[in-house]
């Protein structure tokens, strides 16, 4: 089985008949166009990880800090028994 009940065999049905209807060159061109979206994506997500850091890692390091805390805050929490 393949995902969600799908196997393979469907999944080469539906390629096939996807590419009988745009054809092989425009098939071809909207992968690249989804690859170069996809990267183009990632490119952007680190590019704007790395401007916040250089704007203020004292205060990205602050906040994670502060996460940390809230969350060991809420761990001891659920170890209290309840009475």
């Amino acid at each position: 089985m393949g995902l969600g009940g799908i196997s393979i065999w469907q999944l080469l049905i539906v390629l096939a008949i996807i590419i009988l209807i745009f054809g092989t060159k425009k098939f071809k061109n909207i992968g690249s166009d989804l690859g170069g979206a996809v990267k183009g994506f990632k490119k952007a997500m680190s590019d704007e990880e790395k401007a916040e850091e250089k704007a203020d890692p004292k205060q990205l390091k602050q906040e994670d800090a502060d996460f940390t805390d809230a969350k060991k805050a809420d761990v001891k929490d659920e170890q209290k028994p309840e009475k």
